[in-house]
């Protein structure tokens, strides 16, 4: 087995959302939301370039990067400390276009504005894991409360429903 176990797979597939920390030219750090951030192999995790300057420039110059995935109603997740590669135009840039649009959805107008996808060779992998657990609160308990939650947002007046991209 890879740095990446069954479980952290299972949860960066599920939540296809990481916040990638990467560091600026003036030593700042850079938190970038990314929603394509998915299990490349059991080594390597991978998001596509969709509108990533700052983050590609940032690793252009250092690869370091850091990458938090956590599900938002049970408050679980991982972090992962890597190396990152900015890929395009190649043979692997293809394959990750394919592996994108055929198991993740990827439409082609999207597949279109992906000029690079971002590699990361994982080194340091560690959970996440909420305060609240430290009560002794069950995960069961935990996710109830945040599915409430969420719930009462999308339910107040005028807000709209939120749109899912692929």
């Amino acid at each position: 087995m890879g740095a990446l176990t069954e479980d952290m797979q299972r949860v960066v597939r599920e939540q296809r959302l990481g916040f990638v920390a990467t560091v600026c030219a003036d030593g700042t750090p850079n938190l970038s939301p990314k929603g394509t951030t998915t299990v490349w192999d059991d080594d390597h995790l991978i998001f596509a370039d969709i509108c990533s300057p700052g983050t590609i420039a940032n690793l252009t110059r250092s690869p370091a990067v850091e990458v938090n995935v956590v599900d938002p109603i049970t408050r679980r997740g991982y972090r992962f400390k890597g190396e990152a590669a900015v890929v395009e135009s190649s043979p692997l840039f293809e394959r990750a276009m394919t592996f994108y649009k055929n198991t993740y959805g990827l439409s082609d107008a999207l597949a279109r504005r992906v000029k690079r996808v971002v590699l990361i060779k994982v080194a340091q992998a560690a959970p996440l894991t909420s305060p609240i657990y430290d009560t002794g609160v069950e995960e069961d308990d935990v996710a109830r409360r945040y599915v409430e939650y969420y719930d009462g947002i999308r339910r107040q007046p005028g807000r709209r429903a939120p749109k899912v991209a692929p």
